[in-house]
């Protein structure tokens, strides 16, 4: 587990409390709920009766880090000015405009699930070779 696990739980993260499914060990959800006891006043619960206690839980996070990144200014000056006008304009569309800045200047670390959509509108505006993120840092995926 990461050092800055302990630090980092969302606020109101709900918890499971069983201890005793085959997943739990791995599972982000199970292992707060241990700390929450011993830390917290209140603690937000999943439901016990809506947990499978098996891998096809719908609410299993696992706790491995993962890669997210920050930034993608460097994109600019690597494409054709219509490359970019077009790349620029997908990602406004999808994000919104001040979340597509806030994204680009690193404000906001991206999810596996949004760096393949930056990097699908890379494609969809004609670009190539591939680029490289400005930062990249292994964070625990709390809620994808």
């Amino acid at each position: 587990m990461p050092k800055r696990f302990y630090t980092s739980i969302p606020t109101n993260y709900p918890a499971c409390e069983h201890k005793d499914c085959p997943m739990a060990a791995i599972c982000l959800h199970q292992t707060v709920y241990t700390t929450m006891l011993e830390n917290e006043e209140y603690i937000h619960l999943i439901n016990p009766h809506r947990c499978s206690k098996n891998e096809t839980c719908s609410y299993y996070r696992d706790n491995k880090p993962i890669t997210y990144t920050r930034g993608f200014t460097n994109f600019q000056k690597q494409m054709f000015p219509e490359q970019y006008q077009r790349f620029m304009s997908i990602l406004i569309e999808t994000f919104g405009r001040n979340p597509y800045f806030e994204r680009r200047r690193g404000e906001t670390a991206l999810s596996p699930k949004e760096q393949d959509i930056v990097l699908r509108a890379l494609k969809r505006a004609g670009v190539t070779k591939e680029l490289k993120f400005d930062n990249y840092e292994e964070n625990l995926n709390w809620y994808d």
